[in-house]
């Protein structure tokens, strides 16, 4: 019996010490980031996430989720200006980074009579691009670029720019 008690005693010990020894995964929270045309221009932004105030996906953005919103932001000639791609619409406007904020100018978009679910999703896309840009890297070290404003948050992680042709 006495040697039961030990053994007993022993397990316990043992399993004690090592659940002493266990590490919890820490969880990483987002890195933010300033804002810069350096940045901005060296990626495409493809939306991963939109989501209203009252916590409701954007579903106008995510129709087809092969061609999702993506934002390209390149300098030509000397102007800066975004493209957001993948609309049924040619859309764009020029833009200036101004103390780490985007603010967004001559927004322009072709007049073509688009149909549903694309005409939706242009006007979504129009909604999404206003209002306060910032920038933090995610868990996996990806820049994402985060647009908020008064009715909705949208998340766009930084994608390789390729060559379109």
């Amino acid at each position: 019996m006495r040697n039961m008690t030990k053994i007993a005693l022993a397990a316990t010990l043992a399993v004690g010490t090592l659940a002493g020894c266990q590490t919890t995964p820490s969880v990483t929270a987002p890195v933010a980031q300033p804002v810069t045309n350096s940045t901005l221009q060296s990626f495409n932004w493809q939306l991963v996430d939109a989501k209203r105030t009252n916590g409701q996906k954007v579903t106008q953005l995510f129709f087809d989720p092969a061609k999702p919103l993506t934002l390209s932001f390149d300098n030509a000639n000397g102007n800066d200006r975004v493209t957001f791609m993948n609309t049924c619409n040619n859309m764009g406007a020029e833009y200036k980074v101004v103390n780490g904020s985007v603010q967004l100018n001559n927004v322009l978009s072709t007049m073509m009579a688009c149909p549903e679910p694309q005409a939706s999703f242009d006007t979504a896309t129009m909604a999404t691009v206003q209002g306060k840009y910032s920038m933090s890297k995610n868990a996996s070290n990806v820049p994402i670029l985060t647009i908020t404003n008064a009715n909705q948050v949208a998340n766009f992680k930084a994608i390789s720019k390729r060559v379109i042709k």
